[in-house]
């Protein structure tokens, strides 16, 4: 479930009027809060939670300090910014997409797709289950966790299974996906090619779909 905007790059303007005339240094003429955000997920799947800083976010973006504190008033207060970004596209992109699908196998089968070939999703959400002890990653995974389960719960049910089942297979599906992560991600086993990976997700699909 990937966060669909491009990496972040632009130049800031310093000097810009602040709020109710006052001057403040280094506000961007074009860098938004959610540049900030999305520059920090970007980070956090090349390097990991522990590298999200001030100053290399503002080298990598090409501007200085200030216009950091522009938007946010500390490094917490981002991380939840970018976390909160993360959800926000997840739900947009992936669950929204889905919605328009009335039949509760095909919607499944495109949900396995649709994950299956979002790499960076999958990079963001291995690096935050490397920082589970970080006080503002937790809950997000405990959130994100809950809702993706409930879905995948649901839409078992509505395939035909029993409630029982259904729950247990959303299990089953979800392990199945962070296992994953942690062979190919992690662990560093060897990548699959290409058509090992279709195959596999042809076979988790054939395995997990009812009918």
């Amino acid at each position: 479930m990937a966060y669909g905007t491009p990496s972040v790059a632009e130049s800031a303007a310093a000097g810009s009027a602040g709020p109710a005339g006052k001057s403040r240094p280094d506000r961007p003429a074009r860098l938004s809060a959610d540049d900030w955000a999305q520059a920090a997920l970007d980070l956090i799947a090349e390097q990991g939670v522990a590298a999200v800083a001030v100053e290399p976010l503002a080298r990598r973006l090409g501007v200085t300090k200030g216009s950091f504190y522009w938007h946010f008033p500390s490094r917490e207060a981002l991380l939840v910014a970018a976390l909160e970004r993360w959800e926000q596209v997840e739900q947009e992109q992936v669950f929204g997409q889905l919605e328009a699908i009335p039949d509760p196998a095909q919607r499944l089968r495109s949900l396995f797709e649709l994950v299956a070939h979002e790499a960076s999703s999958h990079i963001v959400y291995s690096e935050l289950l490397k920082a589970l002890d970080h006080p503002v990653v937790r809950p997000v995974i405990e959130r994100v966790s809950s809702r993706r389960l409930e879905y995948l719960t649901a839409s078992f049910r509505q395939a035909g299974l029993s409630r029982s089942d259904a729950q247990h297979r959303a299990r089953l599906a979800y392990a199945a996906y962070i296992g994953f992560l942690q062979l190919n991600l992690q662990l560093q086993h060897p990548r699959l090619q290409h058509d090992e990976f279709e195959a596999y997700v042809g076979h988790m699909m054939a395995t997990l779909i009812p009918g």
